[in-house]
């Protein structure tokens, strides 16, 4: 990433502006060179993928091409508790159109007592809002609980209730395998900086399926760079968008952030997505496996992402109880990279481009260590755990070469 950041340095020293046409990879076709890896990523083509701004940017210019209410069809479905940013952006939509978000927005929440939505609820409830729906807002993970939700049952619901549908997958991209061309989303918004390791603020990624990147009418933001790249340079009046979701660039891209993007991708497209599912499978399994071994020896933390691997990617979303805190920070001051969420959750990813099982292991062990600390001594010292890291996970390490 250093070397490709130093070479774009060098292409603006040697070029200045006219780095834009020159070199190696020149800046103003640069989005084409991370459109094939994108794809990839999103299990797209390519003309339905573009790099562009950075997230809710993002989810906003798709908003206004896809949130289009009108007369009694005026509804937002999403789930409850998306991230704040979702909600704020999809408040601020409504409002824009001048309707109210107490009845333009319906959110779906777990049922009482359960930690995370069942698909047979959301797909009742949009039958149930179908005529008043205008558009199907949904994470594809949410970044709370980690649940990965049913898309392509929610394409099809919304679909068939008559409204479009669009996925903000910020905590999907780069963590679990997507395919929002066959099952024809309508739009999705994705960031850079979580799974798919492009540092902070990295450039955003956008997909319009391909019904839509042809249709030149579609109402949209426009700006220069999203004009037909044939005769850009001509500096006319009418915007005449490229095809594709290219079509919905607005500015030329920050190269920069785009080299740094495009080594990530790079490393996606070498590893591939299903070889890094298989890996997360097992992986994320070996820690559900470690935490059920230290709750069965003293102590419990609550796992509430759903343990069906088919609803979740590589986090775990633990509930702690009261000194969740104190253990979350015993994590961190020990070099491991959690998240906390109030009131009482810590966040997990062992992530299979770049964890172990080892280091799996070896949180475990930490955990134990703040157990003894604040309890005395406690039963726990991870036997099975230990056996199963020696046999199965070791061997199945060394089965992907990446690693």
């Amino acid at each position: 990433m250093e070397r490709a950041l130093l070479d774009e340095l060098e292409q603006w020293r040697s070029h200045g502006v006219e780095g834009h046409f020159r070199g190696k990879m020149p800046w103003m076709p640069y989005h084409q060179f991370l459109s094939e890896q994108t794809a990839h990523i999103a299990g797209a083509k390519p003309e339905e993928v573009v790099v562009m701004n950075t997230l809710t940017t993002n989810l906003h210019l798709m908003m206004v091409s896809f949130y289009r209410p009108q007369g009694s069809r005026f509804k937002i479905i999403m789930e409850a508790g998306a991230f704040p940013s979702d909600q704020y952006a999809v408040e601020s939509q409504v409002r824009y159109h001048g309707l109210d978000p107490a009845t333009a927005i319906v959110e779906i929440a777990p049922r009482a007592g359960e930690d995370t939505l069942r698909t047979e609820d959301i797909v009742r409830r949009i039958e149930e809002e179908g005529p008043s729906t205008a558009l199907v807002m949904f994470g594809g993970v949410n970044y709370y609980t980690g649940q990965f939700f049913d898309l392509p049952a929610i394409v099809e619901a919304g679909h068939r209730a008559g409204a479009l549908v669009g996925f903000d997958l910020a905590h999907a991209a780069g963590n679990l395998p997507l395919q929002l061309h066959d099952w024809g989303a309508d739009f999705a918004v994705w960031c850079s900086y979580k799974y798919l390791n492009s540092g902070p603020g990295g450039p955003g990624g956008v997909f319009v399926h391909e019904r839509h990147g042809a249709n030149p009418d579609l109402p949209r933001f426009a700006g220069w760079w999203g004009y037909d790249e044939g005769s850009r340079f001509l500096m006319q009046k009418g915007f005449r968008p490229m095809q594709g979701a290219a079509g919905w660039q607005l500015s030329n891209a920050q190269i920069f952030s785009f080299a740094a993007h495009k080594v990530s991708l790079d490393l996606f497209m070498e590893a591939g997505m299903k070889n890094l599912r298989e890996k997360s499978l097992k992986l994320t399994a070996y820690l559900e496996f470690i935490i059920a071994d230290l709750n069965s020896r003293g102590h419990h933390y609550k796992i509430i992402t759903p343990n069906d691997p088919a609803q979740r990617g590589c986090q775990l979303s633990l509930q702690t109880g009261p000194d969740g805190k104190k253990l979350f920070d015993h994590l961190t001051q020990h070099g491991f990279i959690c998240d906390w969420r109030e009131p009482d959750v810590i966040r997990l990813a062992p992530v299979p481009m770049y964890n172990r099982f080892e280091e799996v292991w070896e949180l475990g062990r930490c955990v134990i260590k703040e157990i003894k600390t604040a309890y005395g001594k406690i039963n726990i010292d991870l036997p099975q755990a230990v056996e199963r890291f020696a046999t199965d996970s070791v061997e199945h390490e060394k089965s992907l070469s990446l690693w």
